[in-house]
């Protein structure tokens, strides 16, 4: 569900804040699934966000939209 009280203007503002920066992401997988791991933030563009995995075997998806931000789907966590 998204959050009424957060636009992508601000989710946009507070992603590029952690450009080049250590970051925690936590994805939801559905089914009560969730893959952890630490990253930093890689690039930013208009419409998604890149992150680099810090392990070099993590086989995940890495580039992620803002809207997966405001559904839930993505969390990132400053280290």
């Amino acid at each position: 569900m998204i959050r009424p009280t957060t636009s992508v203007s601000q989710v946009k503002k507070a992603v590029s804040d952690c450009y080049l920066k250590p970051v925690t992401v936590k994805l939801n997988l559905g089914r009560n699934k969730f893959v952890t791991f630490p990253a930093t933030v890689s690039g930013i563009y208009p419409s998604l966000f890149t992150v680099a995995p810090d392990d070099k075997n993590f086989l995940g998806k890495t580039a992620y939209s803002y809207s997966e931000i405001l559904c839930g789907r993505v969390k990132l966590k400053a280290r």
